[in-house]
């Protein structure tokens, strides 16, 4: 398959999988888990997938950025979740979002060693 297919569904999913995070931020009531962390679990396992398939068809390996940007998915994937359990502490949750959106978007631009 082309790396092209790979390469936008993995951005779809993660602009998805953020504003699906956000969402739970913002309105952290009990009716919309259920369906919100269905929503998160579904966009971050096509995230995996595509960033995983993108790897492999570029013949890359596993550099050190990709480890960076796997541990901050993994932190995005489980801050969705927190905001349920602690939703006073949403405020927080939404600044260390960022702090990761911002930590993976620089590993895919500047590829540290």
């Amino acid at each position: 398959m082309n790396p092209l297919i790979y390469s936008v569904a993995h951005v779809l999913s993660g602009f998805l999988l953020v504003a699906f995070t956000y969402q739970a931020f913002i309105a952290p009531h009990p009716q919309f888990r259920r369906r919100l962390m269905i929503y998160t679990g579904t966009t971050s396992l096509l995230m995996l997938v595509a960033g995983f398939g993108l790897l492999a068809k570029l013949n890359i390996g596993f550099p050190l950025w990709v480890m960076i940007k796997l541990g901050c998915w993994v932190g995005i994937t489980l801050l969705s979740g927190l905001a349920f359990r602690t939703p006073m502490l949403a405020r927080m949750y939404s600044i260390l979002a960022l702090a990761l959106i911002g930590i993976a978007i620089y590993c895919v631009y500047f590829k540290p060693v």
